[in-house]
Parts: C-alpha cells; sequence; structure tokens
C-alpha cells in the first residue's frame, strides 16, 4: 500500500470533539487476584501505601475517579541487571513505562531488538511481572521506539503490516495506555509518521475505541519548546482524527552544560506546553488542555557534561509540575533511581544503573511519586490482562524443593508463583511472608501464566554414552547417561547414582551435563 507524504495538516471541518478517537480513559477497579495477598501484606509493612490501597477501592468508585498529575518512571526493560519494577520495594510509582518495543526481524516488534516477544516471556518473565505489577494495583504503559533502535513505523512499510505489528503487542500485554517514543531519524522520517498515524487510529478502533486504549506521544523539547518535527508526530495523529491522551516533552540532553538544570527544565516546559495547548485547539480539542502535557527528565547525570538534575533541581520541577497541574512527569529512567556508590556518592558520572548524584535509594521516585499523587486516567485496572493458571498448575520451572540448593538467578515455582533465588539458599520457603526484602533469598516475579508447560530438558539417545550401572565403577572423567541426561564423573565412584547431584551437588560424585528451565546456565 502507497504512502502519501506529510501534507497540509491543518484541521478539516469536523463537527467538535465528538469526531476524534479520543484516548482519555475512564478508570476502572476490580478485585485483585486472591495469589498476591501476601505481597500486599508485605508493602503494608513497609509502608508501601498505594500498593494497599488501591487494592481495596470498590468498582463503584471508579465514576468519581480525578487523575490528576501523575508520575509514571520509564524502566529500560531489557538492561542488565534486569529492573524488577512489579517489587513494590524497587518501584513505588504507580503506573511505569515499559521500554521499547522496536523493530527486529523486518516489521516483527521485539523488545530492544533482542527479544521477540515470546523470547521476553521466556528469558525476561515479562507476561508474568506485568501481571505481578498489575495484580497489586500498577498500571504497565507499554513505549514503542526510542533512540536506538529502528522503529516500527519505519521497519513496516505498510499501514496493514505495522497495525499488525502493534496488535501483536497489544493482544500480548492488554495495556490500556500506549506510549509512541519517536526521536532521531523517525522525527524526520514523514512517510513514517503518516503510517504511524493511519495506524494508530486502527489499532484504537479495532480494540474497543478510545474508552480501552490510550495514547501518548513523547518528543524531544529543546530551549525554544517544540521543533515543528516534533510538534508533526502529534499533528498527524490528530489529522487521523486521533486525540492522544497527552503530549509528552523529553527536557533533557540540551547540548551545553546548564547552571540551574531545573530552571532549563522549567523553562523548557514552559515553551512546550504552549505549543501543545495552541496544536491541540487548532483541532478543536479544548477539553484538559493541563493533563495532556507531560514532561520526561533525566534524573542526575544527563548524556551533556555539564547537565545534572540533582535531587534539589527534582524537588523544584515537581512543585512546578503541580503548580502547573501537568498531566504526567516521567524519569529516565527507573533502573538509574539510586547512588553510584556505596559509602559516598560519585557525582557527574553517566551510568544506566545509577544516577550520577548524591541520593538514597529511589529518592526521585519517592519524591515524585509522593508530589504528584494522581492516576494516570485509567485507574487500577480491571484484571492483570492476562489468563493465570491455579496455583495448583506445574509452572515452567521446577517445583521448590527443601530438599535442594539453589544458587543465585536459579527461577522455581511455588503456589502458583514464579520466584527467583536472590543467593544461594536451600529449605526457605519462597512463600514465607517477611517483614524486609533482605530476610528472604527469594524474589517474587509474577504468576504462573495459563498454557505454561512442566519445565522438559532435552534428552540424548541411547547410547550417546553408556547408561548408568550401580555394578560398574567410574573414574573421573567418564560420561554416561541416567534417565536419557547426561553425567560426568568427577571422581572415582560405584553404585552411587547421578540422582543424587540434585539434592547434593557438592557431595555427589556426579556432576549434570545439562540444565533445566530456570537454572543458571552451566558454567
Amino acid at each position: 500500500m502507497s504512502q502519501s507524504p506529510l501534507k497540509d495538516l491543518e484541521p478539516e471541518s469536523w463537527d467538535g470533539e465528538e469526531d476524534f478517537v479520543e484516548a482519555d480513559i475512564r478508570p476502572e477497579y476490580s478485585p485483585i487476584r486472591v495469589g498476591v495477598a501476601l505481597m500486599t501484606l508485605v508493602a503494608s509493612v513497609v509502608g508501601v501505601g498505594w500498593w494497599v490501597k488501591d487494592r481495596v477501592v470498590p468498582s463503584a468508585a471508579a465514576d468519581s475517579f480525578s487523575a490528576g498529575s501523575w508520575f509514571a518512571p520509564y524502566v529500560d526493560t531489557t538492561l542488565t541487571p534486569m529492573y524488577q519494577f512489579q517489587d513494590p520495594n524497587a518501584n513505588v510509582a504507580r503506573q511505569t513505562v515499559l521500554g521499547f518495543v522496536v523493530a527486529g526481524q523486518g516489521c516483527q516488534p521485539t523488545w530492544g531488538g533482542s527479544y521477540s516477544l515470546s523470547q521476553a516471556d521466556s528469558s525476561l518473565n515479562l507476561s508474568s511481572r506485568i501481571a505481578q505489577y498489575r495484580g497489586v494495583g500498577g498500571d504497565a504503559i507499554i513505549s514503542f521506539g526510542g533512540r536506538d533502535h529502528l522503529d516500527l513505523a519505519r521497519a513496516c512499510t505498510t499501514v496493514p503490516s505495522l497495525t499488525r505489528a502493534y496488535q501483536q503487542v497489544v493482544s500480548r500485554y492488554h495495556p490500556s495506555l500506549l506510549d509512541f517514543d519517536v526521536e532521531g531519524a523517525a522525527l524526520t522520517d514523514k512517510s513514517s509518521l503518516v503510517r504511524r498515524a493511519a495506524a494508530v487510529a486502527a489499532l484504537v478502533r479495532n480494540n474497543g475505541g478510545s474508552r480501552h486504549l490510550g495514547v501518548w506521544v513523547t518528543v524531544p523539547a529543546g530551549p525554544g519548546g517544540l521543533s515543528n518535527s516534533a510538534l508533526d508526530v502529534a499533528r498527524t495523529m490528530l489529522a487521523d482524527k486521533v486525540v492522544p491522551a497527552g503530549i509528552n516533552v523529553m527536557a533533557m540532553d540540551f547540548g551545553q552544560p546548564e547552571t540551574s538544570m531545573a530552571r532549563t527544565v522549567d523553562a523548557v516546559a514552559t515553551a512546550a506546553e504552549a505549543q501543545v495547548v495552541q496544536l491541540f485547539q487548532q483541532f478543536g480539542v479544548t477539553s484538559n488542555l493541563a493533563s495532556r502535557f507531560g514532561v520526561t527528565v533525566m534524573i542526575g547525570e544527563n548524556d551533556t557534561p555539564g547537565e545534572n538534575l540533582s535531587v534539589a533541581g527534582a524537588t523544584q520541577v515537581a512543585a512546578t509540575a503541580s503548580r502547573d497541574h501537568w498531566g504526567r512527569l516521567s524519569i529516565w529512567s527507573l533502573n538509574r533511581d539510586s547512588q553510584c556508590g556505596s559509602a559516598f556518592a560519585e557525582v557527574g558520572v553517566l551510568s544506566t544503573s545509577c544516577s550520577g548524584a548524591a541520593e538514597s535509594p529511589l529518592a526521585y521516585s519517592h519524591l515524585f511519586s509522593s508530589t504528584l499523587t494522581g492516576r494516570d486516567g485509567v485507574g487500577a485496572p480491571a484484571s492483570t490482562g492476562v489468563a493465570l493458571a491455579p496455583s495448583s498448575a506445574p509452572g515452567p520451572y521446577p517445583q521448590w524443593s527443601p530438599a535442594v540448593p539453589y544458587p543465585p538467578t536459579y527461577k522455581v515455582v511455588r503456589n502458583g508463583e514464579i520466584y527467583q533465588a536472590k543467593w544461594f539458599t536451600q529449605g526457605q520457603d519462597p512463600a514465607t511472608v517477611v517483614q524486609y526484602p533482605s530476610q528472604t533469598p527469594w524474589q517474587l516475579i509474577g504468576p504462573v501464566l495459563a498454557g505454561s508447560h512442566p519445565p522438559t530438558t532435552t534428552t540424548l539417545p541411547s547410547g550417546t554414552y553408556p547408561t548408568w550401572s550401580p555394578h560398574t565403577t567410574y573414574v573421573q572423567g567418564q560420561r554416561v547417561l541416567f534417565a536419557g541426561l547426561p553425567y560426568q564423573a568427577k571422581w572415582y565412584n560405584q553404585a552411587q547414582s547421578p540422582a543424587a547431584a540434585a539434592t547434593d551437588p557438592t557431595g555427589s560424585p556426579w556432576q549434570a551435563l545439562f540444565t533445566w528451565p530456570g537454572e543458571p546456565p552451566l558454567g
């Protein structure tokens, strides 16, 4: 399907806002999955208040819900080490933006160009973690695009193919809000702007309309506000009769040292907000204009040397957001919301995993979430968005056993939930309720999803190695098959079954030459 070039985008003679695909969403609340009750108890003890409050709001309260200014940090979803955004001890935000879905092979959606949607579930447990986050009242927003990879709107050369790519993501994660982060080469690719707008319009229509799927547009801003290219991203959507829930400007990386990063951010935001309001008004959109504006800042050290948004500076930004009733405030990124260095802050360090500012853990998140206490206009989700397996289901990883020693990163299933070992452990039940995270060696990942299969590993054909026999004497280095699986002798032994390697890997004379799903790779 050929694409027309970007042309006159002034509003047509429409009958007002009702002609648009409106992207605002009414909130919905519902009872939360019983399986996460233990997490709620922990959260209430450590004082993460919203995780508890939103779980008990009755459904009838939805009609009177008012979003207000809200905080939504970005998470770099594929960054190592994996950030546990579903854990209230690691994320105090009511809503979190997960980035980024980009093009993989051809027009296929991937996470960060590294994981297909199915690979993200098997390797990152992403769907389970999203379900866990939603299960305790959080809202996961899916972001497309970003700076470093190929935008789907550029890789998919027709509107139908791009719509299908977007739909794959929506069908898997069931988000209520999408974020389109358009920057770099994608910002000036006019054909892709037109394709994106048409595909988004079709996507919203195909998913029950704007009451079920809202859209935010994220674009870079500079000292003068938004460039024409940045405005064109939203303008093309409005021309396709899609009213974004909001336009979010990235106030960061200005290219020169700033004596007051907070003051510069405020100036950029002021200029950009005026442009956003004017753009909406040009297309006949006059309601909730303040709530349709958002700002994303880069906490601590920015990419440009000399640009550093300190916690004190962030306090000024939060005050402006509250005073001016911005709809949304985001940070890049939650992965970075900690101090570089343990005893003393390493200020000015540019890192993907720490801020380069002096701060206590999650200082920026605590500041923004406590100042901007609204919701994203969606409210607590009606469900986790995916089908969950019964608590008795086997799950994709081995069932936890008190007899088995678990090294760090080992994943197990216990009572329908997936856990990952934080350090070496044996005999400590993952389901045990604790007051502080440091009291358990287990990280809760999320629920077992419907359709999960029991863990399997590849057996070898008979004859690959001799079948183990209790009557044979084995010396170091000899290999055998036991139940079709390969083992290697660590020392001289006889009549000692390789099966013991699972429960006593140190004392067993056998080394397994295979791994189960969830088990750390062989060293």
